[in-house]
């Protein structure tokens, strides 16, 4: 054994605490080697979710169609095609299907019988590759004794010889008849149904854009503080309601007016008890021969642009001057003037410019401080907001892929853009670093300068989660819709290039043959026959069309990616009809798998980034084990309490 440190002697007698005893330490590393056993866990990737809660419930339910592969695989000679609809539908919606079923009359011994066979044989097949301690852990904690019971079960050497039922046999058939005659039967289909879900996907990764669009964005996060492992890389629309929720008045101002033109104010006053009524009192004085809605929608859109203006103003290094545009409006001539031409703009009433064009009157300063204080202090929202934080980050580099919503900002000749921010230059990892600190920055510390950051990351040109043009302005005046065109950042015409991505990759710190990026932002026009593999299945777009303002865009209504111990294959999911229907007729989701990766041999959890956790500790284990018995770390010592 080598000398050792004695900064690495005090740290194996901190360890020796948690394993004060040579069989508790030999107990931890058999745990660990038979851990790295074991196959790779199963990933489930999706992006731009836009607030579209019903079908992004029904692809969380039936785990973007995998649910039904394994049925047909395991349980397909067993049962019909018709038994195997209403099978998966079942653990889609347990509670619907079996309120459905007691509607209908009653559910007869012998259905739950066969139906809880047939969930424990899946159940079963799918916790091969997890420890038991595992499988207990993503049981639900009032019904593990008994799914463990049933999932164990072996037969009894009588009833292997075709005698009488073993004493196993009998005991799982009085456990689960008892259950049945004391009304217990739903419950248990409900908690195998979970521990199903649980089981087919490991861990989720949400690449980004949970909000806008959408109705129901407050919905599927309350989904996703609920699921056992998750992840988010936050989107240029995350970001934008992170930014308000922290304090950033053009961050609200640009929420609100999402919300109106989306036609989505529910999420704001409902959803997130953020009350309307003052801009909708000052829209009605000041635009009265407007529709109300429209006329709030107006008054929103003036107030956002003066509220930019003042930002941009007093941050001359987010380089977006060329977005200073309501001073170049002449409102005599009905024209503005952008980049040295003019176009006559539309017949929308602007009483509240002034010739300071960026100052907000009295009642606007009051309708925007009322916002700020209400994103500031709703209580669901930030709760939502603070899970983002916790469970998000501006990219992540897990299992050997890069994961992150929009860019890598690239010049045109491919190197990394470079941007002097606060004094210092970034670029590349380096300037997502610092977008993630400052975004943190914004919520925790909350200063002016974070929180404008805010609103840069939601639309800068180099931002990271943005990566393009954005041209609000034109579209809100303009008709011309040449003008609306928004140019985007070199990446998005690079990355078709595989020594690109690899660069881009390896300044990640992943340089394996297996390496690839995972994006979304920008949707794919698969109608267009445009591919969501780029340079060569380097990289993968899974932004297919979740939101149904894109369906007839992208003609699909979204792409997911599962990654398991075989290889990766992407789900591309037909339109979804609706929850009721889905409940109601057993319609799923048509989905379509198109496997671009197989691993020539199956991959295991050694090879994962938990995986390299695990052997580290299980070195250091060995070091405290090989410690103790040299009697460098004594083991009768207890810590001071």
């Amino acid at each position: 054994m080598t000398e050792m440190s004695e900064d690495r002697i005090k740290y194996l007698r901190l360890l020796s605490e948690q394993f004060p005893s040579l069989e508790a330490i030999c107990t931890e590393i058999t745990r660990i080697r038979a851990l790295l056993s074991l196959p790779k866990e199963t990933e489930h990737f999706m992006s731009d979710i836009h607030g579209e809660y019903e079908a992004f419930c029904h692809i969380m339910n039936n785990c973007s169609g995998v649910i039904r592969e394994k049925v047909a695989e395991w349980l397909g000679d067993s049962m019909s095609h018709e038994e195997a609809d209403a099978l998966c539908t079942l653990i889609y919606y347990p509670d619907i299907e079996l309120k459905q079923m007691h509607a209908q009359g009653e559910i007869p011994v012998e259905w739950y019988r066969r139906t809880t066979e047939r969930l424990t044989r899946l159940a079963r097949k799918l916790s091969s590759k997890y420890t038991r301690d595992a499988v207990r852990a993503a049981m639900p904690e009032n019904w593990a004794f008994v799914l463990d019971e049933l999932m164990n079960y072996q037969a009894d050497v009588e009833e292997a010889r075709n005698e009488q039922p073993g004493s196993r046999l009998r005991y799982h058939l009085t456990m689960l008849d008892t259950m049945i005659s004391i009304h217990s039967g739903d419950d248990l289909i409900i908690a195998f149904a979970t521990l199903i879900k649980r089981l087919t996907v490991a861990r989720l990764h949400v690449v980004g854009d949970i909000f806008d669009r959408g109705p129901r964005a407050d919905s599927i996060l309350d989904i996703l503080m609920r699921h056992h492992k998750v992840d988010v890389e936050w989107g240029n629309h995350d970001i934008l309601w992170m930014g308000a929720a922290s304090g950033s008045e053009a961050c609200a101002a640009a929420v609100v007016r999402n919300c109106l033109a989306y036609g989505n104010t529910a999420i704001l006053e409902r959803g997130y008890a953020i009350p309307l009524r003052e801009l909708m009192l000052f829209a009605q004085k000041t635009y009265p021969d407007e529709p109300l809605n429209k006329a709030a929608l107006y008054a929103i859109t003036v107030i956002m642009f003066k509220l930019e203006g003042q930002l941009i103003l007093r941050n001359p290094e987010f380089g977006m001057q060329d977005r200073l545009l309501l001073d170049k409006i002449d409102r005599k001539s009905r024209t503005v003037e952008i980049e040295g031409t003019v176009y006559p703009i539309r017949p929308i009433p602007l009483p509240t410019l002034t010739e300071d064009a960026y100052l907000l009157n009295e009642e606007e300063e009051a309708i925007i401080t009322g916002l700020r204080k209400a994103f500031r202090h709703s209580f669901r929202l930030n709760e939502h907001i603070r899970f983002l934080y916790q469970r998000g980050w501006m990219y992540r580099a897990y299992n050997d892929n890069l994961l992150f919503h929009g860019c890598v900002p690239l010049n045109d000749d491919g190197t990394f853009l470079e941007k002097k921010l606060e004094g210092n230059v970034y670029s590349g990892k380096a300037f997502m670093d610092y977008c993630d600190r400052t975004a943190r920055r914004a919520f925790y510390q909350g200063d002016r300068y974070a929180l404008d950051f805010m609103w840069y990351l939601w639309c800068g040109t180099d931002s990271p989660v943005s990566g393009r043009k954005i041209k609000t302005f034109a579209r809100a005046f303009i008709e011309d819709e040449a003008t609306w065109q928004e140019p985007r950042n070199a990446y998005y015409v690079l990355y078709e290039q595989e020594d690109k991505v690899r660069e881009i990759l390896a300044e990640f710190g992943l340089t394996g043959e297996d390496a690839r990026i995972i994006n979304g932002h920008t949707p794919v026009r698969v109608s267009h026959g445009e591919s969501p593999l780029k340079s060569g299945g380097r990289l993968i777009v899974i932004d297919g069309g979740f939101c149904k303002a894109y369906q007839k865009t992208t003609g699909i209504a979204g792409y997911t990616l599962i990654a398991n111990s075989h290889g990766m294959r992407l789900m591309a999911h037909q339109p979804f009809t609706t929850l009721q229907d889905a409940q109601k007729n057993g319609t799923d989701i048509h989905s379509q798998s198109y496997e671009f990766v197989r691993y020539p041999q199956r991959r295991y959890m050694t090879e994962t980034d938990q995986g390299k956790r695990l052997i580290e500790r299980m070195e250091d284990m060995n070091s405290l084990l090989d410690a103790c018995r040299k009697g460098i770390i004594p083991l009768t010592e207890r810590p001071i309490r």
